[in-house]
């Protein structure tokens, strides 16, 4: 490719992804959606505005490559260690399992046993850049799915290794295949030789280095090594035969402890975002259409069997995995796809002379067509399938015995455990509605007295004493669950005194426009306090830090009941509120400017 056609590739890339990755994001489809489009829509199967698909996916894994080395430097190898059971534990299972029902699948439709193996291996994988994507964009990496989606996908780059050494020797001419290459036992020596020199560079090497490179006060120099580092071991780790990813998974493991670990992060961070995002595009563009056009039915067909035999294998290991109940479909589709390393199977065993030419390409458009279909899925289930879920699985409200509490707290979150805890401590009695299972149980434990069901219930607020509690404390996460339920309150007990948690000034506006006197908004005096500690470590006395923060508290909450009566007019609202911003400018420059007179003062 000249110069001139790798910028038009590169325009046509570009294009592709600014106008399909924000059309993906509005609709609610999702980026990796997005550039997956993208890429079928430019790719030699369609518009053919780029057709060197694949050395364009190879050289795209490399965004796969960048993302585990950040993903390392997030885990210290103390967790990592820690992981070992949801590593090699969930691992094993996973692919033992889906290999097992996969490839069984594939030998009732007529496959050798060598090929059922294969098909069975190669499907069984995931793939690590769509899960990983989907995890980050969910915010999913900290529940029980995410972790164990982690483990498995890290144990199945590892598992690559031997899965791919054991194909020559399921051919049927292994024997003449065998020859031509290094004994196996040679190719695992290097293979663990490398990692050895992976480990030992990564803790003993790396480090000074860096520490070298940042006295040089060059960013782009050390852009330029972290670069390096991990283009490095890549090359290292493709040359043995070993994954790339899950070398450079390693290095960044051993520097996760490490004081450029941030820095790091930061230089590889916007690499790892375009080759990922063209990663996906390679990935849409490898699509066979003549294959999909010659059968589509069959080829539906096969995705769509692929798809739910995985999942629902998935779904049943995941009680195993410690995954709550209304996880375990989420997590059989996160991973129900086929992976990045199933091209590399499928076509070393293309190679080894496995697989027909017309097989691999069906595996091919299997796995790619399987990719697509994920985020789709994802969507249905969060449309369609989790509400009905939800009400399925949800409990049936606690039955109330008679309760004679003068508080009534609704939503006991990381908000209503705080008022609670200082009321049970004063002895004052409470009784407690919340809405979430694991919550309630997990609470429970502790002593709190907490009755499950839906607050806005105008039964269940009989039942827990509303018509004799002196005070009932709002506390829901939701804005518009909160506003039902004081609605419904002032309707039936107009009197009763209600103190609500506001998350923003316009939920003010609205509890103001119910009558509510008595809000916090959730995070302001939190905010405020943080910014006392602020000015604090910038040399400020503390009772002068106090004194400013007090200042701008008043003049905020004075604010508020200043521009209430015109928060329905926004042209108002917006002129009055840059008006309040000067007059507190103001203020505290003239503060300012009498703290420097005092100062002088004082000095002469």
């Amino acid at each position: 490719m000249n110069q001139h056609d790798f910028m038009i590739a590169l325009v046509v890339f570009l294009v592709a992804a600014v106008v399909a990755v924000p059309l993906a994001r509005r609709f609610g489809l999702g980026a990796v959606l997005g550039y997956l489009l993208a890429g079928a829509a430019i790719g030699p199967y369609a518009l053919r505005l780029v057709t060197n698909v694949e050395s364009i996916l190879h050289f795209s894994e490399f965004g796969v490559v960048l993302m585990m080395f950040v993903i390392g430097l997030e885990l210290e190898p103390r967790k990592l260690k820690n992981l070992r059971k949801t590593i090699f534990g969930y691992g094993t299972a996973q692919l033992a399992a889906c290999a097992l029902v996969v490839g069984g699948a594939a030998a009732l439709l007529g496959a050798s046993w060598q090929v059922a193996i294969v098909i069975g291996l190669g499907l069984a994988l995931s793939s690590t850049a769509i899960a990983f994507a989907t995890l980050a964009e969910r915010n999913l990496m900290g529940t029980p799915a995410g972790a164990a989606s982690f483990g498995i996908l890290l144990f199945q780059d590892i598992a690559a290794i031997p899965m791919i050494a054991l194909l020559p020797l399921l051919a049927i001419d292994a024997a003449d295949i065998a020859p031509h290459g290094p004994p196996h036992w040679q190719t695992v020596a290097r293979a663990v030789a490398v990692l050895g020199i992976v480990v030992v560079g990564g803790r003993y090497l790396v480090r000074p280095a860096l520490r070298f490179i940042a006295r040089t006060d060059m960013r782009e120099m050390f852009t330029a090594f972290a670069l390096l580092l991990v283009v490095g071991i890549a090359l290292m780790m493709e040359a043995v035969g070993v994954s790339m990813a899950l070398g450079t998974f390693v290095a960044g493991v051993l520097l996760a402890d490490s004081e450029y670990k941030h820095a790091l992060e930061a230089d590889i961070e916007p690499f790892k975002g375009l080759l990922l995002g063209l990663f996906f595009m390679a990935v849409g563009m490898s699509i066979d259409f003549g294959v999909l056009a010659q059968a589509p039915w069959k080829v539906l067909g096969l995705v769509a069997g692929f798809v739910l035999v995985k999942t629902l294998v998935l779904a049943v290991l995941a009680p195993r995995f410690g995954i709550a109940r209304g996880q375990w479909l989420l997590f059989g589709l996160l991973i129900s796809q086929g992976g990045e390393f199933a091209f590399v199977v499928f076509s070393v065993a293309d190679n080894v002379g496995l697989l027909t030419e017309h097989m691999h390409a069906l595996l091919v458009l299997i796995v790619a067509l399987s990719m697509v279909a994920t985020p789709l899925l994802l969507l249905v289930f969060d449309q369609l399938i989790a509400p009905r879920l939800h009400i399925l699985m949800r409990k049936p409200d606690d039955v109330i015995p008679p309760q004679h509490n003068p508080v009534i707290i609704a939503g006991f979150g990381r908000y209503g455990q705080i008022i609670g805890r200082l009321l049970y401590a004063q002895g004052i009695g409470v009784t407690v509605l919340d809405h979430d299972p694991d919550q309630i149980e997990f609470l429970r434990q502790y002593g709190f007295k907490i009755f499950y069901g839906d607050a806005t219930r105008v039964d269940l607020l009989e039942a827990a004493g509303v018509a004799e509690a002196k005070i009932l404390v709002v506390a829901i996460d939701g804005m518009e669950d909160s506003l039902a339920l004081i609605d419904r309150v002032r309707e039936r007990w107009p009197e009763l005194t209600i103190c609500a948690r506001a998350r923003h000034v316009s939920h003010v506006y609205q509890l103001k426009d119910r009558g509510v006197g008595i809000y916090e908004r959730e995070m302001f005096e939190g905010s405020l306090m943080m910014g006392r500690r602020v000015l604090e470590g910038l040399g400020f006395d503390p009772a002068e830090a106090r004194n400013v923060a007090l200042r701008f508290r008043r003049h905020n909450i004075q604010g508020i009941d200043r521009f209430y009566p015109y928060y329905t007019d926004q042209k108002k609202l917006t002129s009055l509120t840059k008006q309040a911003r000067d007059e507190l400018e103001e203020m505290f420059r003239q503060d300012r400017e009498q703290r420097r007179k005092r100062e002088e003062a004082e000095w002469s």
